[in-house]
């Protein structure tokens, strides 16, 4: 890593992470270092690797490991932990940066460790008036409540991603099994009643000055009783519909139901919130703090319907992230990083 003039900014970019999303990390890290222009920012990219070890912009091991990456993350302006799922998105990156005195781009701890669990997200939004569908978290299929939710039945991880170990369950026989797939996945299941209704995200992006925006919404087509799981994510071709095909009363309601959300959460920087537009209003599905950032995924399509590219989207993120440099750490330009 070069020693960047006093003009160029140094963003330190972290991918994979040692959830099942791994893979999609690697790819949303490799997209956002190459967006960013190298005459005005010096990237420094960084991976952790499914055993939880470091590897440099080499692709070697990073000399000292994690304390290597402190010392990598001390001598920058910037960070971006492109990590999703678990033991990153969920604020496990944010404390480490925290700890270190760097701005970084996203949530804080406490967003994204809420935002995680789906089920504390909904208890959340739903003290701020946000609906979502009746469900239970549970620990196995043994558990008494689930008889009083109706089928069908939506299962899945409380504190995963990419739609790994998402089930339907049209019969009551088949939900141990399905909470049993789930648990894969963690320790704890959210069983929640099926909700009929279209899907539509709304992503929330905060500009330098601290106004929140809405870009235009995404709706994911499905197959009638169907859900948007991994296959279809990453398997073929998703039907996405932007902007969503819905008139102003229920894309203001969205917006009003996303940045409502946003702020219980207490999130910054950008989240998609996720919802099911029902008859009765939009309910809330899920909240990433930190969503696929490929130049494919939802975000950044939607910001591009909005007028704002992929290398603009990257960059607007991290000029928010550097107004809200933390004072609580004396931090030191301390020059030219360790070899690596």
């Amino acid at each position: 890593m070069n020693a960047p003039t006093a003009s160029v900014i140094r963003v330190v970019v972290i991918g994979g992470g040692t959830s099942s999303e791994h893979t999609v990390s690697l790819a949303s890290a490799a997209a956002i270092a190459g967006a960013l222009d190298p005459a005005r920012f010096d990237v420094v990219p960084l991976t952790i690797r499914p055993d939880g070890s470091w590897a440099g912009p080499d692709g070697h091991d990073l000399a000292g490991d994690l304390a290597g990456a402190v010392a990598v993350l001390e001598r920058a302006d910037a960070a971006i932990a492109a990590l999703h799922g678990p033991r990153g998105e969920d604020g496990t990156l944010a404390a480490l940066f925290d700890l270190v005195g760097i701005p970084y781009v996203g949530s804080g701890v406490a967003a994204g460790a809420i935002a995680m669990g789906k089920h504390a997200t909904k208890l959340l939004a739903a003290s701020a008036g946000v609906a979502s569908a009746n469900g239970v978290l549970v620990r196995g299929g043994a558990d008494p409540r689930l008889g009083a939710l109706r089928m069908p039945l939506v299962v899945k991880p409380d504190r995963a991603g990419s739609s790994h170990g998402v089930a339907v369950v049209h019969d009551r026989e088949q939900l141990a099994a399905a909470i049993g797939a789930a648990l894969a996945f963690g320790d704890e299941v959210l069983v929640e009643q099926y909700v009929q209704g279209r899907e539509i995200d709304v992503a929330v992006i905060e500009h330098p000055d601290g106004r929140l925006e809405c870009l235009p919404p995404l709706e994911i087509v499905v197959p009638e009783g169907g859900i948007f799981d991994a296959e279809a994510k990453y398997g073929r071709e998703p039907d996405f519909r932007i902007p969503a095909a819905i008139d102003h009363g229920t894309r203001a309601a969205l917006e009003t139901a996303a940045i409502v959300t946003f702020r219980a959460l207490g999130a910054q920087g950008l989240a998609r919130v996720d919802f099911f537009v029902t008859d009765d209003g939009p309910m809330l599905n899920e909240v990433n703090t930190f969503p696929g950032f490929t130049a494919r995924s939802q975000v950044p399509r939607m910001a591009a319907a909005a007028g704002i590219d992929y290398p603009q989207l990257v960059e607007l993120l991290v000029r928010t992230a550097l107004t809200r440099a933390d004072p609580h750490r004396v931090r030191r330009r301390l020059g030219p990083a360790l070899a690596i």
